[in-house]
């Protein structure tokens, strides 16, 4: 169904920040893509001209970090901007989508870890992307934030975050993380168990225990959420036509 659709470009940063559950959302709708593992040493494409769209997932490390990897994802953001391919980033993906646009990226007040709701603006860009839903229950991790760039829409903003989600034009950056499975959060959490140990003491980061209770649930609405937000932004494709057959399970 898809084979004239070019494939979608993946940049991976980490072993435990895959694409996850968004990987298996392509799958079911049989959407080809490659995955760049960054963190094995493959370096990105400099280009989108052989790719529809562009993904760039979660890092440990800061978009301000002088690493020649980030400079040359800077380069394929800025020529997906030019070709007009849709791009979307989950927290360090964001960011780094954010500082190509011209917005900072700084520490946020916080840091946030954990699960927290999020409100969703009042511009008809968020209700278009995130649905009717007035509050999102989603999963962060992150240590810094980014300004809304010029230009673009704020489509979230929480307690310890104010910018959790904007939007410009076709392309979605995200301050938290939609992608993550009940796997991937247990590998974070046994990954950075002794950073969660440290922060107890702040509101804005949950414990171990916490994070991981009714998990299943959680995960749950977290992807009913996602499958809404993806299918927007896949629509957004050039030649992308939603497939039907698994629409039971997912909004594809």
């Amino acid at each position: 169904m898809f084979s004239q659709l070019k494939p979608i470009a993946i940049c991976q940063h980490d072993a435990t920040q895959g694409p996850a559950y968004l990987q298996s959302y392509l799958d079911l709708c049989q959407l080809p893509y490659q995955i760049f593992a960054i963190n094995h040493g493959e370096a990105p494409p400099l280009s989108c001209k052989d790719y529809s769209a562009v993904v760039l997932l979660g890092s440990n490390a800061s978009v301000n970090d002088p690493y020649l990897w980030i400079k040359q994802e800077e380069v394929l953001v800025q020529d997906a901007l030019t070709r007009h391919r849709p791009m979307l980033g989950h927290c360090f993906g964001g960011q780094l989508l954010a500082k190509v646009l011209g917005a900072q990226v700084r520490p946020n007040a916080v840091p946030q870890i954990g699960w927290d709701p999020v409100r969703v603006t009042a511009f008809a860009e968020a209700k278009q992307w995130l649905g009717d839903q007035a509050e999102l229950n989603l999963f962060h991790w992150h240590f810094e934030t980014f300004q809304i760039p010029r230009g673009a829409k704020r489509l979230l903003y929480g307690r310890y975050c104010l910018n959790k989600a904007f939007a410009y034009g076709p392309h979605l950056g995200l301050q938290s993380h939609m992608e993550v499975t009940s796997e991937s959060i247990k590998a974070w959490c046994k990954q950075d168990r002794q950073s969660l140990l440290n922060l107890q003491h702040l509101n804005s980061v949950q414990s171990e225990e916490d994070i991981l209770q009714n998990l299943p649930a959680k995960v749950a609405a977290l992807h009913k959420a996602a499958n809404f937000t993806y299918h927007r932004w896949l629509q957004q494709l050039p030649g992308y036509r939603p497939c039907l057959d698994n629409a039971e399970h997912l909004a594809c």
